[in-house]
């Protein structure tokens, strides 16, 4: 049996999720809570969920913060971000964060129902393309491919840095880092800012707080 605990500000919402996981073969919501910080109160080293489905925009204590908290005390925890933004910045903050995955809200069940049975087998889901590509070429290790310059670059993708700040950081030109990125969407199959820091976090190539 598959344990899921959800944090949603929103009851409504988690309500209606909790009766279609449940729904699910084998996987049941075995803990339920409004905001982060309810949830973490609930949280038991030997009872531990085997997935946390964390909503990001929750009053009190957000996803954000959450994931950070949950994996500080619990780095074994496999979280999937929730969110209605599939923007850039907000994927790659909730997986600087801690989180294993990351999933919208408007996905249809039968994605949610993968994304909950990948990131049990994986240890990672992505509904975007890159995410799959990359689960395929997590077996190589970046430094047998990959030069000095491309894994500095890749560090600094994976912060809040913009690609202006990062060809500044790394005293090259914005056209330098533009050619560093599309040789590392080409070597590692992936095709956007997302697929580069869930490559560099795997990897150990940036290194979580």
């Amino acid at each position: 049996m598959l344990t899921v605990g959800i944090a949603d500000d929103h009851a409504l919402f988690r309500k209606g999720m909790m009766e279609l996981i449940n729904g699910f073969s084998d996987v049941e919501v075995v803990l339920e809570a409004s905001n982060g910080q309810e949830l973490i109160s609930q949280l038991k080293e030997d009872s531990l969920p085997d997935i946390i489905v964390l909503d990001i925009n929750m009053p009190v204590m957000d996803g954000y913060a959450t994931a950070s908290a949950i994996k500080a005390k619990y780095p074994e925890a496999k979280i999937l971000g929730l969110s209605m933004y599939g923007d850039e910045q907000s994927v790659i903050r909730m997986l600087r964060s801690g989180a294993n995955g990351y999933i919208l809200k408007d996905a249809e069940p039968k994605e949610l129902e993968e994304g909950l049975r990948d990131l049990a087998k994986n240890g990672f889901y992505y509904s975007n393309e890159a995410g799959k590509l990359l689960l395929n070429n997590m077996h190589r290790k970046p430094e047998q491919q990959l030069k000095d310059r491309e894994l500095e670059f890749l560090e600094l993708v994976s912060t809040e840095l913009t690609y202006k700040e990062i060809a500044d950081k790394m005293c090259v030109s914005p056209r330098t880092v533009d050619g560093y990125r599309e040789a590392l969407f080409e070597k590692l199959k992936v095709r956007s800012r997302v697929g580069l820091v869930v490559y560099a976090i795997k990897h150990g190539i940036y290194k979580l707080e």
